[in-house]
C-alpha cells in the first residue's frame, strides 16, 4: 500500500475529520517533494527542522499554518510509520505568531443579526451558534437525540478527541426546537414511505446497529430542504444543510444588519465567550462549555474583554 493511502486509512480508523485528511494529506505530500520524494521513513529531524525552517522563511506561513504542518509530520512518523519523535528536540525556525483579537459583536449586534433572518431554519441554526457557542461543524452535525429537554441542555459529542462535552439549551429556543422536531418528524416520515428515509451514522455504529438509520432520533436536527445522494455511498437520503448553504443565508443577514464588521459563523461563538466573561462567568467553565483542550485558547476572550472595557477607552484628545 502506498504511503499515502496508508495515511487516509489511518485517518479514517482513528475517525479524524475530511478537512482533517485533507490537510494533513496535503502536507506530507508537501514535505515529500521537498526533499526530492525521499521516503519519510530515510528521514528524520534534520529533513523535518529544513522543511519547517522552510515554511517561515520562503513561504512565510502564518504561526498556526506552520504547526498545522508539523502535526501532520508528527501524525505521519507516530501514527503512521510508528517512528517515536520523542525527545527528539525538533527545532526549526519558528514562523512568527500574531496575536490576533478576534471580530466580537455587542449583544445589541447580535439581535440586529439575529432580526434579519425570516424564521426559518437559518434563524434558529444562528440563534444556536450564539447561544449555545458551538463550531457551525457542530451545529449542523446535531442529531435529534442530542437534545436533552429534560434537563435544559445539548449534547456535543466529539469524535475526533473522544471528549463529549454538554452545554445549556437556550431556553429561547426550546419551542422553536420542538417544533422543528415535529416538521423534521413529518418529512422523515414521508422519506421512508418513498424509500429513504436513512441517514450517515458516525464511525462504525452502521455495522453495530444496523437499523439505526432509519430510527427519527438519528436524524439530523438542521435537514436539507431534499434529498440528496450520499457523495461516500452513493445512498440516496437527507443530509443536513450544508456548510456553504448556511454561510449564503448569513451573508445575506450581514449585508442587510448594517453591521460593518467582518462577521463569519464562528464570530458569534467568540461573541457568546466574550459575553460570558463579561457576565462573570469564570474562564475555566467557558473553556469546558467550548471545548477548548488548552486554557490559553479561552485566555483570548480575556484579552478581548480587556480591551472592550469602558475604562480603557480613551483618547487625550478628549480632554483637550
Amino acid at each position: 500500500m502506498k504511503l499515502l493511502d496508508q495515511v487516509r486509512v489511518k485517518i479514517k480508523f482513528l475517525h479524524y475529520s475530511d478537512e482533517t485528511a485533507k490537510i494533513y494529506n496535503y502536507w506530507i505530500k508537501q514535505f515529500i517533494l521537498f526533499h526530492d520524494k525521499k521516503h519519510p521513513t530515510s528521514m528524520g529531524k534534520q529533513e523535518i527542522e529544513q522543511f519547517l525552517t522552510y515554511l517561515a522563511t520562503k513561504r512565510q506561513v502564518s504561526a498556526s499554518t506552520q504547526n498545522q504542518a508539523f502535526n501532520a509530520l508528527l501524525f505521519l512518523y507516530q501514527k503512521v510509520l510508528d517512528i517515536s519523535l520523542e525527545g527528539q528536540n525538533i527545532n526549526a525556525l519558528r514562523a512568527k505568531q500574531r496575536l490576533h483579537l478576534p471580530t466580537v459583536l455587542s449583544t445589541q449586534e447580535v439581535k440586529q443579526l439575529i432580526d434579519q433572518f425570516d424564521e426559518n431554519i437559518y434563524k434558529t441554526i444562528t440563534q444556536t451558534l450564539y447561544g449555545c457557542g458551538l463550531r457551525i461543524s457542530e451545529v449542523l452535525a446535531l442529531r435529534i437525540k442530542d437534545l436533552d429537554f429534560d434537563y435544559n441542555r445539548m449534547i456535543i459529542w466529539d469524535s475526533k478527541s473522544l471528549h463529549d462535552r454538554s452545554v445549556p439549551m437556550p431556553k429561547q429556543l426550546i419551542k422553536p426546537y420542538q417544533q422543528l422536531i415535529q416538521v423534521n418528524k413529518r418529512t422523515h416520515d414521508r422519506d421512508l414511505a418513498k424509500g429513504y428515509g436513512t441517514v450517515e451514522l458516525p464511525n462504525a455504529l452502521q455495522k453495530k446497529y444496523p437499523k439505526a438509520e432509519k430510527e427519527f432520533k438519528w436524524q439530523y436536527l438542521f435537514p436539507m430542504k431534499k434529498v440528496s445522494k450520499d457523495p461516500k455511498s452513493g445512498i440516496i437520503r437527507r443530509h443536513h444543510v450544508l456548510n456553504s448553504t448556511y454561510n449564503r443565508n448569513l451573508k445575506i443577514a450581514v449585508n442587510h444588519s448594517g453591521i460593518n464588521k467582518k462577521i463569519t459563523a464562528h464570530t458569534l461563538r467568540h461573541s457568546y465567550a466574550t459575553h460570558l466573561l463579561q457576565a462573570g462567568i469564570d474562564v475555566r467553565t467557558i473553556q469546558e462549555l467550548m471545548g477548548h483542550k488548552s486554557l490559553e485558547t479561552t485566555m483570548i476572550y480575556t484579552h478581548v474583554v480587556k480591551e472592550l472595557s469602558e475604562k480603557n477607552r480613551f483618547s487625550p484628545l478628549d480632554y483637550l
